[in-house]
């Protein structure tokens, strides 16, 4: 019995901690009054170039990849063209097509996403929401993407993105941008 007691008061200390380390994230709001201040549309429009990586649950280094954006503005519309090339040669494009909603809102849509993107920016940074269908070798797998972008200057944007699945990070996506 005090075997099974002390297994039960340790499963309640764990999923405690976890509980606790779960709910701590960075909150948008958290970037009020940083500049300079992001605004979607007048970064996107144009051509712009990134650099990024893909690190798996590990913390290993698992793809790089570099992608030529091109991005239109239709009054309330942003589309992005974005062209991947990835180191071992395999090429993609995504096609996002962003409203803005009003008040720093944002909804985005695209061919591997599922459902509807959402964002919202505050100061200089947008928190951006998302599940997609991650192809792999063997199967297709329906991640959480939980994006972060920041706007460094005119012209550069930092961007960290949580990949989780069923709420457990499984990787993360790291990327440069410059505005050409």
């Amino acid at each position: 019995m005090a075997k099974c007691f002390l297994w039960i008061k340790k499963v309640s200390v764990l999923l405690m901690t976890v509980c606790l380390l779960s709910s701590c994230s960075a909150d948008i709001n958290d970037y009020k009054g940083t500049t300079p201040k992001f605004d979607l549309f007048e970064y996107f429009q144009g051509d712009i170039e990134a650099w990024g990586m893909v690190k798996d649950y590990t913390n290993k280094q698992t793809r790089r990849f570099h992608v030529n954006v091109r991005g239109e503005v239709d009054g309330d519309t942003l589309t992005l063209h974005e062209d991947f090339v990835y180191d071992d040669g395999e090429t993609d494009t995504r096609v996002w097509t962003i409203t803005r909603q009003g008040d720093g809102r944002y909804l985005g849509k695209a061919g591997d996403i599922i459902g509807d993107a959402t964002g919202q920016v505050v100061g200089n940074a947008l928190q951006w929401q998302y599940d997609f269908r991650l192809k792999t070798d063997e199967r297709e797998i329906d991640v959480h993407f939980d994006d972060w972008m920041y706007r460094q200057d005119d012209r550069h944007l930092f961007n960290t993105t949580s990949i989780t699945k069923w709420g457990v990070e499984v990787g993360e996506v790291t990327l440069f941008f410059t505005k050409q």
